[in-house]
This record gives structure tokens, C-alpha cells and sequence, in this order.
């Protein structure tokens, strides 16, 4: 017996896993992932059941820790963005190398057009660069159903697998067919082979052979997957291969069925069987895909010599950011001009108003930055290096207060490369969160060589930017910089209240004139989870 829900895709993908039979999720909160962790913190089953699920201090340790739980044969997911892939590259990439025990999925949500992230990178690149099977949900049901799919495929084949959403997926809602009863969590158990697991060159030599040989089992999977299906059309002047939600949006176009073949892709590696069936039984092939040309590059190979294909290498889809139904419809009409498609490509309205991020009024980070400017007007070149969280909007006016923002943790790190290379001052502000996150490191760096920096640790007490989530700092950041190594004489804490400026101002000052390491922790709670406090103190 099914029950249906409306969810977001996030949403979806959560609850198919604790569905499934899940023990175990870790996260690090980052838009558009952020939803997947919490819906499992908030679902009845999953409290009763006691999975476990805790915000990990970066997405590192999330994959770790969720490998730790593979190990003992219970079924985990991780959940990141596609930039925190890159902090979990290490684990990630290895995680090949020791198999999965347990199911193991490893979720990674993708941003095309960059709605809150540094860069557009594609997560596909990643599960094939791994040798990891991947899935590309089209829509809400497919990664609810997929939950389960994924972590009998991971148990079948020894293997973490990968799924890639997208925002636009992530964040959208749709009814979903959900099973009225969980299934059962998995009995613990150890690995088989459990030299495997310890990654020395005698053991890893013949499990890269064993993982080369996986790869054919994996295109196996692909060739036969339910989610890998070939549509015969009618009309073969165009094949279309289409994945994951880019899917939804050529369907879209043709509301009363597209007359030409379609290869619908959301298992990966490619199913060159089908891909082959589907080129050489149309005249050309139009590649949709969202993200990078990730499908499209490995069809054109190096020589590029072979059937006709397009796709966004060649301009007929855009390059950059999302697609959608009416960049589908502008492309297909570029092709085939005689076609009377159902969505009609649209301006942009003019009459919404543009609704640019600013910090919130109350915002601490707000009189750290004023502050901070005003300690800064006697310098003469001074550069502040920012970081990934709320207080990255003091680049915006009326702040301008920040100079570079790279990565998390970056402000501590090129403020110290900056200070080896002579700048003074040289300032790094960084928020809890991201300090705990990939921050502390590259103190220990200044710390072991006194360097020349002034570090601002925004306390906020939270995750601030990505909703409020639990911040692993909270309460210990004096005591983990002391741990560090920091000199108590230059380790100061102060409110970052209003009628606390010309303290914060003095206290910025004499520390930039300081020819050492000093760090500077400006505490007040985040205004948005003061207001949740409060309120929820009052109803108690």
C-alpha cells in the first residue's frame, strides 16, 4: 500500500532512504542539501527509530563517518553541496578503494546558475573520475525510489553510490507514492574482507584491479537500470538524450508526446549500448543535460568526427547556469524551425522587483563590519579576507568591507600567505561554523609561526546562512583556541553589540598594530534563531 505526500525533492530522497531501511545520516548544511539531514531529524520514524543524525563539523568527516557506518553493514547517507564534495574528495575518492558494507549513498546537490554557491561544477566528473556508479532523479518520485534502488546497488556491488540532484529539484515539490511501512534497518555486520579496507599499496594494488574490473559490472547495471530508458519516436531527424530533470523539461515541450526517439539517462556510468542504439537510428542528437557537458564531451570524444551531435557545446543549449523549458523549446527550435512547440520562450518580467541579499537588520555581523571599517580608515592599504557565510554580504554595500572570498576557511589561510608576503595589515574574518569547518587548520598554521594576522571570529552561535543549524563551536572557541596554540594576552572576546563600537574599534585597532597572531572572538547570537528562542521559550 502506497500513501502519497507532497515533498520537495530534498525531502523525497530522505524519506525514501529512512523508507529503505536507514541507520544513519551526516551532513554538512549547504543549499540546496540542507533540507535532506533535517527532514530526517524531523521525521517520526526516524526518532522513533533513533537513526542517527547529527550535523558533522565539515563534509570530511561526514563522509568518514558515514563509511564507519557502511563498515558495520548498516545503510548511511551522506548529504553536501557539490563545493563540499570538493572538502570530501579524500574520503570520497578512497571510499572506492574500501567498497561499501552497508548501503552507502553518497548525496551530492548540485547548483547550476550559482544561486548560492562560488562555481557551477558538476558532480557527475566526480562519481566518474571515483569509478562510482551515479543516479540523476528526473523528478520527486524518482528520488524517492531511488533511495531504496541506491542502497540495494551499493550492497549488490560492494560500492558507495552517488546521487546528484540539482537545485531546481531539490527545492521543488511534487506528490509522491510512499510506502505505508518502513522496511526494517539493516543487522550489524563486518566486511567480509576487511584488509580491503586498510588502504596500504599491498592491498590497494589489487583492489584498484578489482575496482577496474567493477566498472563493467556497473555499465551492466546502467544497460538494464529502470531509470535508463529508451523511447522510439517517429520522427528521425532528431534522437534526444536527456538527463535527469533536464528530462522533465524536454517532456515539457511535447505535452502530447515527443514524435522523436528520447534516451532518458539517470544512471550512470552511460549505457553505451542504448546511447550507441539511439545515434545510430536518428539522422542527429540533441544532448540536454543539466550542469556541465559531462554526457555531450564523452559522445564527441577528442576527434569529434563521428554523427551530428548537439547540445551546449555548440551553443544550442546555453553554456552557463540552469536550463528550462524555454531554453529546451529555443534549442530544439534552432534545430528543427518547423516545429510548433507547446512552451513559447519568455522574457523576463520586469515588474518583480529585484530582492538583492543583505544582511538582516539586528544582524551582529553588521556592527563587526562597521567597526571594523572604522579601525581600518587610519591604515593605509589594509585587505580583509573574507569567508563563506552570512558574512560574506559585507562585500555589499554599505559595508565594502571585505576583499577576497574563495573557499571555507580560505580568509585564515590568504590572510597568512598575504602577511608572508608583506601586508599590513592583514585581516581574516570567519564565522563559527566555517572556523570549526575547515578554519581551525589553518590557524595552526599562524599559530606555529606567530604570523602577523588578525583573525575576526563572528560568533553567531549557529549555521547561520543555511537556516540555524547547530554550529560544533558553540561554547568552546575560546578553549579550541587556546588548545591551538593561541597566546591568551591576544586572544580577546567581545560583544558585538551597538554600544559596544568604540570598544570593538580600539580593540581592532591595537591588535592590527600588533606584529604577531591575534584573534578576536565578536560574539552575539544570530538575530533569526534569538527570535526561534524566544519564541519557544514562551510557549514552554
Amino acid at each position: 500500500m502506497k500513501n502519497k505526500l507532497l515533498l520537495l525533492g530534498d525531502e523525497a530522497l530522505a524519506l525514501g532512504a529512512i523508507n529503505a531501511g536507514l541507520s544513519g545520516a551526516y551532513a554538512y548544511p549547504g543549499t540546496p542539501s540542507t533540507e535532506i539531514l533535517e527532514y530526517v531529524q524531523n521525521n517520526p520514524v526516524a526518532r522513533l527509530r533513533k537513526i542517527h543524525s547529527h550535523w558533522s563539523s565539515n563534509e570530511k568527516t561526514a563522509v568518514e563517518e558515514a563509511l564507519g557506518m557502511s563498515f558495520c553493514g548498516k545503510r548511511a547517507i551522506v548529504s553536501m553541496k557539490h563545493v563540499g564534495l570538493n572538502v570530501a574528495a579524500d574520503p570520497f575518492m578512497n571510499s572506492a578503494m574500501t567498497g561499501a558494507n552497508g548501503g552507502l549513498l553518497v548525496i551530492s546537490a548540485d547548483d547550476p546558475s550559482m544561486h548560492s554557491s562560488q562555481n557551477e561544477q558538476d558532480s557527475r566528473f566526480y562519481a566518474n573520475f571515483a569509478i562510482i556508479p551515479a543516479l540523476e532523479p528526473s523528478n520527486q518520485q524518482e528520488a524517492y525510489d531511488m533511495a531504496q534502488y541506491g542502497f540495494s546497488l551499493s550492497e549488490r556491488i560492494g560500492m558507495p553510490v552517488m546521487v546528484r540532484l540539482v537545485t531546481r529539484l531539490s527545492h521543488s515539490r511534487a506528490v509522491v507514492a510512499v510506502d505505508a511501512e518502513p522496511a526494517q534497518e539493516n543487522q550489524f555486520k563486518y566486511p567480509e574482507n576487511t584488509a580491503q579496507w586498510v588502504l596500504m599499496p599491498v592491498n590497494s594494488r589489487k583492489r584498484y584491479n578489482q575496482l577496474l574490473d567493477l566498472r563493467e559490472d556497473m555499465e551492466k547495471e546502467a544497460e538494464t537500470s529502470p531509470f535508463n530508458t529508451l523511447t522510439p519516436g517517429t520522427d528521425r531527424r532528431l534522437g534526444i538524450l536527456a538527463s535527469g530533470i533536464a528530462y522533465n523539461y524536454i517532456m515539457e515541450c511535447f505535452p502530447g508526446g515527443c514524435p522523436f526517439p528520447v534516451l532518458k539517462i539517470s544512471q550512470y556510468p552511460l549505457p553505451r549500448r542504448k546511447v550507441a542504439e539511439l545515434v545510430a537510428s536518428c539522422d542527429a542528437v540533441l544532448v540536454a543535460e543539466e550542469g556541465q557537458p559531462f554526457i555531450e564531451q564523452a559522445m564527441r570524444g577528442i576527434l569529434d568526427n563521428g554523427p551530428k551531435i548537439y547540445g551546449k557545446l555548440d551553443g544550442i543549449l546555453p553554456r552557463a547556469g540552469e536550463l528550462s523549458p524555454d531554453s529546451v523549446a529555443a534549442g530544439l527550435g534552432k534545430l528543427l524551425p518547423d516545429l510548433n512547440l507547446a512552451v513559447q520562450v519568455r522574457e523576463p518580467s520586469t515588474t518583480v522587483v529585484a530582492r538583492p541579499p543583505a544582511l538582516c537588520q539586528g544582524c551582529g555581523h553588521r556592527d563587526v563590519y562597521a567597526a571594523l571599517n572604522a579601525a581600518l580608515d587610519d591604515c593605509a592599504s589594509p585587505k580583509v579576507f573574507g569567508d563563506i557565510g552570512c558574512y560574506t554580504l559585507g562585500w555589499l554595500s554599505p559595508f565594502n568591507a571585505i576583499d577576497t572570498c574563495v573557499d571555507m576557511g580560505a580568509s585564515i589561510t590568504m590572510a597568512k600567505g598575504a602577511a608572508d608576503a608583506g601586508q599590513r595589515p592583514a585581516v581574516a574574518i570567519i564565522g563559527d561554523s566555517t572556523f570549526t569547518h575547515s578554519g581551525m587548520t589553518g590557524l595552526l598554521d599562524a599559530v606555529n609561526e606567530n604570523s602577523p594576522i588578525t583573525v575576526i571570529i563572528s560568533d553567531n552561535l549557529t549555521t547561520g546562512m543555511t537556516g540555524g543549524q547547530d554550529s560544533q563551536g558553540t561554547g568552546k572557541l575560546e578553549e579550541i583556541c587556546l588548545g591551538l596554540g593561541v597566546d591568551p594576552d591576544h586572544l580577546m572576546t567581545i560583544d558585538s553589540l551597538p554600544k559596544n563600537f568604540e570598544d570593538m574599534k580600539k580593540l581592532f585597532a591595537s591588535e592590527f598594530a600588533y606584529e604577531g597572531l591575534s584573534v578576536v572572538i565578536a560574539r552575539r547570537e544570530c538575530i533569526q534563531t534569538a527570535r526561534r528562542h524566544a519564541k519557544a521559550k514562551k510557549l514552554s
